[in-house]
């Protein structure tokens, strides 16, 4: 146990290291929730949170409000997008061969992705959570309500991360790893991220309120305004353990097959 600890905070310096010899990458998995972030509230804000339900009056302030728990979510989105590049990069480029040849434990390659999405998941949050208060968010949340954001959005990523580790060890290049995974972004547009699922279509309404992004965004809305219901709270963690659970037992199966081959 102690070698493979050891091993793997060997790996997560390593993937720290790539983070800061190229920046780009970081930088542009945190831009492009910004980018949607900026677009929603000043072109389509004014438009957006006058048709909120419940809301008399409504603003881009208020339009601000409703998208920013959308926005941190396609952070988290965004950053397990770049995991799977990693990891398709590793697996293609000959350095897993490299790595059979040495005595370090197996796990610790994709622990050490793993952590280190962690913490690059965090950087792009924090980023995207200071723009927002810069550009007049107003959460209502408690310090019990942040924790406990903060613990979702964690649970989030590390689900996310390992689903998209196993697109990057099942994808035969880096185009493909970097491609397969894109539904992933789409589906905060097509839940309650950016406008409400009431005003949908019913088929779409349908989706919108069973794919598993929606209760997610909606618990984080409710955490971040201090009002959090536990059903819907329940409901994400329950889908977050149930998509990284997934990912893990694929991850895994996939890896052995690779790393032994």
């Amino acid at each position: 146990m102690s070698y493979a600890v050891r091993d793997s905070l060997t790996m997560l310096r390593r993937q720290l290291r790539h983070m800061a010899r190229y920046p780009s990458l970081t930088l542009m998995l945190i831009g492009q929730p910004l980018v949607f972030l900026l677009l929603f509230v000043y072109v389509f804000g004014g438009t957006m949170g006058a048709g909120l339900p419940g809301v008399s009056a409504g603003d881009r302030g208020d339009y601000l409000d409703f998208i920013t728990p959308g926005i941190v979510l396609m952070a988290v989105v965004s950053v397990s997008l770049g995991t799977a590049i990693a990891v398709a990069t590793d697996m293609t480029g000959g350095i897993i061969d490299r790595f059979r040849t040495m005595a370090i434990a197996r796990v610790s390659v994709l622990t050490g992705h793993v952590l280190g999405a962690l913490i690059q998941t965090a950087v792009a949050v924090v980023v995207v959570v200071a723009v927002a208060l810069a550009l007049g968010f107003g959460p209502g949340a408690s310090p019990g309500d942040w924790l406990a954001t903060a613990g979702l959005l964690a649970l989030l990523s590390l689900a996310l991360t390992w689903l998209t580790i196993a697109i990057g060890l099942v994808s035969p290049n880096v185009e493909t790893a970097s491609n397969l995974p894109m539904p992933l972004m789409l589906l905060p547009l097509v839940g309650s991220g950016f406008v409400p699922t009431e005003t949908m279509p019913d088929g779409l309404r349908w989706f919108a309120e069973n794919q598993p992004f929606t209760p997610v965004i909606d618990a984080l809305r409710g955490l971040l305004d201090g009002s959090p219901d536990g059903g819907t709270v329940l409901l994400a963690v329950a889908w977050c353990v149930a998509i990284g659970l997934a990912g893990y037992l694929w991850s895994r199966r996939l890896y052995r097959r690779r790393a032994a081959g």
